[in-house]
């Protein structure tokens, strides 16, 4: 399959593709309008289009672009020439598409009530789905040209060394590359295909009706997620939290139903399409692509699972410290110590890019122009959606979205959102088009590098007991969240997937008993259970929109571990090595299978102690976070 025939569809989702952190705090820096916020925290969509005339003009040449492609239909195998030209049309296409679609997707994230952008970003994602199914028959025509003489082709036709790896990788894949009228007719379908998830986002946003409690100190508030997130991070009552727990859960629990049905139909159509193009499971369908073996998959989580003491033992000295009877769920955002600390955000920016300075001067005089030069848009305002995100501008620049809200957490994102934008702004500028785009196997590599990066700048810089163990909860929280929890997310989809594979029934009672026995086996009693315990899954938002892809914040965590390592410890000359392999690894986009540049750069996945390097740091954070907790305790 040509990659860059994937690409189409891919652009759509580039934001959430790039990006794996959303916080839900409130903002202490509070505009009413967009406009009131300084143009200098704001994006330059300017960057993109001038004004809206010169996107029409790329919107219109990229129907223009689509024709020229038809005219190709049937000539592709006869000669290199044919083939070079329609590659460097469907590049030029391709170019266009980024920017057209981003322009209007970054307008309408800041603005999401705008219905004027909602329509445009419809009509363009409308033209990217009619280009789908007038050019089907690419890869079958493409895929009839012998190899040999493919090779040939490559080696002689200079037009054609961008397009190696794509051109040749595409006979691994030959026997998933399906007939013109096939892929066609498959290709009707991409958009019914993506219904089940869009029923997600509607019953779980726009029709999703929270609950209200009244807290203990009398006032009532409506439970909403954002609500639900300040309440367990603030509230010390533990009967509050229970309420807010109980209040946002309860909404999901009563729908679990539907979301079972939601979620039977998002893998039944996995399924389908698996089956559709001769894989053998869901898992290979979603691996195959990048060349990921599947032992990969299934040792992280068989390895994981089996290691999750220092989990529990983190757990254990929380409810030993916040004094609790019980532990539950919802006790675990609860501060450890007495911190309320506030980052501006110059302070935040100016900390981030001293923290960098181990990667070299070039990376951070580069890191830095990216937070002064309109890339970033960095304060709350109405309509703009939450979270955070990096998505790249081929030939523009990356885009980083925010909502910085002076916390802690947020000067780690803004280091962690940096990371991916230098990522992709070091493939772009050291890769063709053909080979600039990176997959998401190596997609959090540099954001969680750069947040351990500003976790030991912040430790060196800090005397202050109290920051230090709001810095060391930061870091433990961080492996948790990224590493065991997307690993047993790994497990749960793996599991549901492989029951439908096997044709047994799906639903919310066979759900909630996958998770629960998920669960157990993580924490087991370190935790309490609650009626809602089972029920995580009818939220999540991965499992609706993009199946099989979180286990790569795991993996891609150990390899952070595993190139911090080698660039941060031993003698001069083998960091200064590391340090070079690792910024290649940056530079190199998808020149090469995920799994190669990995251990190009010096990791090695298939190997346990790559996984349990990470098992082996958690717990030595949690050892050197008891021993600060008892330092305060006897001061």
């Amino acid at each position: 399959m040509n990659t860059k025939l994937r690409s189409i569809g891919r652009v759509f989702t580039l934001a959430l593709l790039i990006s794996c952190t959303v916080w839900q705090a409130t903002a202490q820096v509070n505009y009413k309008t967009r406009e009131e916020i300084p143009a200098k925290y704001k994006w330059n969509f300017s960057d993109i289009y001038e004004n809206w005339e010169a996107w029409e003009a790329d919107f219109k040449a990229i129907s223009v672009d689509m024709e020229k492609i038809q005219g190709f239909k049937g000539k592709l195998g006869e000669s290199s020439e044919n083939l070079a030209e329609m590659l460097k049309i469907q590049e030029d296409l391709m170019k266009k598409a980024y920017k057209v679609y981003q322009f209007v997707s970054f307008q309408s994230t800041v603005d999401q009530r705008n219905m004027e952008l909602m329509a445009k970003l419809q009509k363009v994602q409308l033209l990217f789905a009619q280009f789908g199914v007038a050019t089907a028959w690419i890869s079958p025509e493409m895929i009839q040209i012998p190899e040999a003489t493919m090779k040939e082709w490559v080696a002689s036709n200079p037009a054609l060394k961008d397009h190696k790896f794509d051109l040749l990788d595409m006979y691994r894949l030959q026997k998933h590359v399906l007939s013109e009228e096939m892929e066609q007719l498959l290709s009707y379908y991409s958009q019914v295909t993506g219904t089940a998830g869009s029923v997600f986002k509607a019953i779980s946003t726009a029709d999703i009706e929270f609950q209200e409690v009244e807290l203990s100190d009398g006032k009532k508030v409506k439970v909403t997620p954002g609500v639900y997130s300040q309440i367990v991070t603030n509230n010390l009552n533990q009967e509050d939290r229970k309420k807010a727990y109980e209040a946002l859960y309860d909404v999901y629990y009563k729908n679990k139903n539907t979301y079972a049905a939601i979620y039977n139909g998002i893998v039944q159509a996995n399924w389908a399409g698996a089956r559709a193009k001769n894989y053998e499971s869901c898992l290979d369908a979603k691996l195959e692509g990048n060349n990921i073996p599947k032992d990969v998959y299934l040792n992280l989580i068989k390895t994981v699972k089996e290691n999750t003491a220092p989990m529990r033992k983190y757990v254990e000295l929380r409810k030993k410290v916040l004094g609790l009877e019980k532990y539950y769920g919802f006790d675990g955002s609860i501060s450890l110590t007495d911190f309320n600390k506030n980052y501006p955000y110059e302070d935040a920016v100016d900390v981030v890019v001293e923290s960098v300075l181990p990667l070299g001067k070039e990376y951070q005089a580069k890191l830095k122009k990216a937070t002064e030069s309109g890339w970033l848009d960095v304060y709350e305002n109405p309509g703009k959606r939450s979270g955070a995100f990096s998505a790249g501008v081929y030939g523009v620049h990356p885009y980083m979205l925010l909502n910085y809200d002076e916390t802690l957490d947020y000067v780690f994102t803004l280091a962690h959102e940096l990371g991916h934008t230098m990522h992709t702004t070091l493939s772009n500028e050291n890769q063709p088009f053909a080979t600039h785009g990176y997959t998401i196997f190596v997609a959090e590599v540099a954001s969680t590098f750069n947040e351990r990066l500003l976790l030991d700048h912040m430790m060196e810089n800090t005397k202050d007991p109290n920051e230090r163990i709001a810095l060391l909860t930061q870091a433990i929280e961080g492996i948790i969240g990224t590493f065991y929890a997307q690993t047993m997310f790994a497990d749960y989809e793996y599991q549901v997937h492989s029951m439908v594979e096997q044709g047994k029934p799906v639903n919310a009672e066979i759900l909630t008993n996958v998770w629960g026995g998920i669960a157990n086996e993580y924490y087991g009693d370190a935790t309490e259970k609650t009626k809602y315990s089972n029920y995580p899954w009818t939220r999540i938002p991965h499992f609706y929109n993009s199946p099989f892809y979180v286990y790569q914040y795991a993996t891609c965590f150990a390899s952070s571990a595993k190139l911090y390592k080698d660039v941060m410890e031993g003698d001069k000359k083998d960091r200064k090595a590391a340090l070079e392999r690792y910024l290649t690894l940056l530079k190199s986009g998808g020149n090469d299978f995920p799994m190669e540049q990995l251990k190009k750069a010096g990791v090695d996945l298939s190997k346990p102690e790559t996984i349990m390097a990470v098992i082996n740091q958690l717990d030595e954070l949690v050892d050197q976070l008891a021993a600060e907790l008892e330092k305060v305790k006897k001061s």
